[in-house]
């Protein structure tokens, strides 16, 4: 039996839910469990996350607020801001946001979820003491006390607070990191840390964790999409995209050899039209994005030369402005052909949905989340305006490794795309991504686990 453990995540945005997706099958029990909505959690509990989700979401949406939106999140942004990196500098001290965060924990936040962790740790030692006796030998590889990882900070200084026996693992899903990613005492700390980056890895030194609770694993990606550690499902889609994304041959012809070296031979010819997918925050911002391409690609769109997958979560309002706008533009016809909206009820069908439709998407057109690190999977990102601190650091890191380019006005996609496509920029960006890039994340965080 390999090792499981416990995979918690919260379910406010898409971004640390989407990153314990791809780590599910390490999951005790097959599934992630919620820090902030999971089946019997305390109503004092409830209320404080629900609290702090809505308050998330508002702020996010009432940024678009004419004149006072802006004034209003950089307010609030400033709470969880990222420091200059440099000078470097000790940044060991905490903050006011990650004071009030611990002090919410001491006063019982988070008591329950980690109690009940560790009654069931506890039944599983039983039940492997009890197995152990009666000879089931493919049973002694179960660890009694099962390693917990975290998507986001809180519910890992949880389970330090309340002791949770096993260790304790937080992911990071961000290019760079605010200071309430570190505990009050980062030294003293037994939390270990997955990085996505080596400037996580450094912030982390600089806000006092010790070297050896860092591991440089890069962001775990779906498996899905990239097969075994030969990464032949990436290979083969990373061929049939670059077809797409060099029409006038200009990158192929000075980088064959680096492409048929890393990928093989590519096909003779591709066989689908050039697929755009635009896909919306959690919060359901930026979605008017999404429409204004589809309007300037309309006659590519009828055309049958290009496809704009619309990503609408699993927000149904977000769905219905998509379904309405599109039948304004005279395009309902090209519905479930050349325009799909991507939806599900529930975050794993849409993840899972999500996936599926990256395999024969070329470029990915998104605001700076954690889809970011989606680049090392050979796809282009069109960077949409970036929301918050974090985002604007993810920017930066995607323009500076060059798997990423600024999108210009959605209103003339037509012309600047084009122009982008025939010089070969969005297949440089591709194979920037998918050399550069680190891909087995989450073979490297299942090798620490399983060690």
């Amino acid at each position: 039996m390999k090792q499981k453990a416990w995979v918690i995540s919260v379910n406010m945005g898409y971004g640390h839910q989407r990153t314990a997706y791809s780590l599910r099958d390490l999951s005790l029990e097959g599934r992630v469990i919620n820090a902030n909505d999971y089946l019997g959690i305390s109503k004092r509990d409830r209320i404080i996350w629900e609290g702090t989700r809505k308050f998330y979401e508002f702020i996010s949406r009432f940024k678009r607020t004419a004149l006072i939106g802006n004034f209003v999140f950089s307010v609030f942004d400033a709470l969880q801001k990222i420091r200059a990196f440099y000078p470097k500098q000790d940044l060991s001290k905490s903050n006011f946001t990650l004071r009030q965060i611990c002090s919410s924990i001491k006063k019982g936040w988070g008591g329950d979820l980690i109690g009940e962790l560790k009654v069931k740790s506890e039944k599983l030692k039983v039940k492997s003491h009890y197995l152990e006796n009666k000879s089931f030998l493919e049973t002694r590889k179960l660890k009694v006390n099962l390693p917990l990882i975290s998507t986001f900070f809180i519910p890992a200084f949880m389970a330090e607070f309340f002791k949770y026996p096993g260790e304790i693992f937080c992911i990071v899903c961000d290019a760079d990191i605010a200071r309430t990613w570190a505990t009050l005492n980062p030294k003293e700390s037994k939390i270990k840390y997955f990085a996505p980056t080596e400037r996580v890895t450094k912030r982390l030194k600089l806000y006092g964790v010790k070297e050896e609770n860092i591991f440089l694993t890069g962001y775990p990606l779906p498996m899905e999409n990239i097969g075994s550690e030969k990464m032949e499902i990436l290979k083969q889609d990373l061929r049939r995209r670059i077809l797409n994304l060099d029409p006038q041959k200009k990158y192929f012809e000075k980088y064959k050899i680096l492409i048929e070296e890393n990928l093989g031979k590519l096909p003779e010819k591709s066989e689908r039209p050039l697929t755009i997918l635009f896909s919306v925050g959690g919060s359901g911002v930026q979605k008017e994005i999404g429409i204004k391409i589809v309007k300037s690609l309309a006659v590519e769109i009828w055309a049958g030369e290009v496809k704009v997958i619309l990503s609408a979560g699993i927000r149904q309002k977000v769905k219905e402005y998509f379904g309405k706008n599109i039948r304004n533009l005279g395009l309902e016809e090209k519905l479930n052909k050349n325009i799909e909206i991507l939806f599900a009820e529930n975050i794993e069908d849409y993840f899972q949905k999500f996936n599926q439709a990256l395999r024969k998407t070329d470029i990915l057109w998104t605001k700076p989340s954690e889809l970011s690190f989606y680049s090392a999977l050979g796809i282009p990102i069109i960077i949409a305006p970036p929301i918050g601190s974090q985002e604007e650091f993810n920017k930066r890191w995607l323009l500076k490794s060059g798997f990423g380019v600024s999108q210009e006005n959605p209103r003339y996609t037509r012309q600047w795309l084009f122009d982008w496509l025939n010089q070969g920029y969005l297949a440089e960006a591709a194979m920037e991504g998918f050399i550069e890039g680190e891909k087995l994340g989450t073979f490297k965080i299942k090798n620490i686990i399983e060690k």
